[in-house]
C-alpha cells in the first residue's frame, strides 16, 4: 500500500479515511449484468470485491500534496459525526482514523493552505467541517477552499429547493466562515498545478493535474469508480448527474493519458490506487504503480 509518493520535486500522500465493502454492485451500476460480473470476478477479487459480502470495497481518500510553497489537500473523504442514514458506515462516525492518518503524514489541520474539492458529493465533502460547540465550523482554519463557481451554484440551488445534508453540514458553513474561492473548473493555480474539467459525475467536476521537474500526476476524483469501467466504459455509475457526458468524459480521458507516464491518482480504485492507464482490446485497463 503506497501511502507516500513523489511527483517530480513534490511529495503526495494518501490520507485514508475507510476501505471496506460497501456498495452493491448492481446498485451502484445500475446497467452491470451478473454474466459480466461473473466474467471478472476472479480479477476484482478480494481487493475491488469482497468475496464475503458481495459488495464492491472503494477507498475513501484524499490526496496531500507538498510543493514546497503551499499544502494542499484534494478532497475530503466522510467526515465525523455526519448524519447519512443511507450509509451506515459514513452514518455518525466518531473515528480518529483521518487525523491519525494526517499526523503520521506530519501534517495538523493547521498546516493544509488549500483544500481542492474535485466535486460537491458527502465523500468529498465532509471532512471541510467538524462540529464544534455544536456548530459545524472549518475543519483547516488556514485554508482557502477552491470550489467550482458552476458547481457550487449548482448544489446551493439544489439545497434551496429541499436541503442537501452535505451541503448544510460540510459546504454551506464554509461559505459562511469566508473561506470558499470560487473558480472555473480549467484554472491554473501555479506552474505546478492546474485544474482539468471532467464534467458529468457531477455538473462541473474537475480533476488536478500536477506537474514537476518533467513528471506529471492527475488527480481524477469520481471520474471514473470502478476498475470495471476502465475495461467496459459503457457502464454508468448511479450517482452521475449526467450519464452520457460522464461516459464521454471517462473515454476521453482514458485515451488522453493512456500509455503515457502520466500518474494516475484514482479516488475509489483499491489500494495503492495509483498507476496508469493502458490498453485493453478496444478499451482499456489499470495497471497499479506498486510501492
Amino acid at each position: 500500500m503506497t501511502l507516500s509518493f513523489a511527483v517530480g520535486d513534490l511529495r503526495i500522500d494518501r490520507i485514508i479515511e475507510q476501505e471496506l465493502p460497501g456498495f452493491d454492485p448492481f446498485q451502484f451500476l445500475p446497467t452491470l449484468t451478473p454474466e459480466l460480473l461473473e466474467q471478472n470476478r476472479h480479477w476484482l477479487e478480494p481487493l475491488s470485491l469482497d468475496p464475503a459480502t458481495g459488495l464492491f470495497i472503494f477507498p475513501m481518500q484524499s490526496y496531500v500534496i507538498r510543493t514546497g510553497r503551499h499544502t494542499i489537500l484534494v478532497d475530503t473523504c466522510v467526515g465525523n459525526h455526519k448524519d447519512r442514514p443511507t450509509r451506515p458506515a459514513w452514518h455518525q462516525k466518531t473515528d480518529t482514523t483521518y487525523m491519525d492518518a494526517l499526523a503520521r503524514a506530519g501534517l495538523s489541520v493547521e498546516d493544509i493552505d488549500y483544500v481542492m474539492c474535485t466535486h460537491l458529493h458527502p465523500d468529498h465533502v465532509g471532512w471541510n467541517t467538524w462540529l464544534l460547540d455544536g456548530r459545524w465550523v472549518p475543519t483547516f482554519p488556514n485554508a482557502k477552499y477552491l470550489f467550482s463557481k458552476k458547481e457550487l451554484a449548482h448544489w446551493t440551488a439544489r439545497n434551496a429547493e429541499a436541503p442537501v445534508p452535505y451541503m448544510v453540514d460540510s459546504v454551506l458553513p464554509v461559505v459562511a466562515a469566508g473561506q470558499v474561492v470560487e473558480v472555473a473548473s480549467d484554472h491554473a493555480f501555479d506552474d505546478t498545478l492546474h485544474l482539468e474539467p471532467t464534467p458529468g459525475h457531477t455538473p462541473d467536476h474537475f480533476a488536478v493535474h500536477l506537474t514537476s521537474n518533467g513528471a506529471e500526476a492527475v488527480m481524477i476524483g469520481d471520474m471514473i469508480h470502478s476498475l470495471l469501467q476502465c475495461r467496459h466504459p459503457d457502464l454508468i455509475a448511479a450517482p452521475d448527474v449526467d450519464p452520457e457526458q460522464a461516459k464521454a468524459t471517462r473515454i476521453a480521458v482514458m485515451d488522453k493519458y493512456c500509455e503515457t507516464d502520466t500518474l494516475i491518482c484514482s479516488a475509489h480504485f483499491r489500494s495503492p490506487s495509483i498507476g496508469h492507464f493502458v490498453r485493453w482490446g478496444e478499451a482499456f485497463d489499470f495497471q497499479f504503480r506498486q510501492a
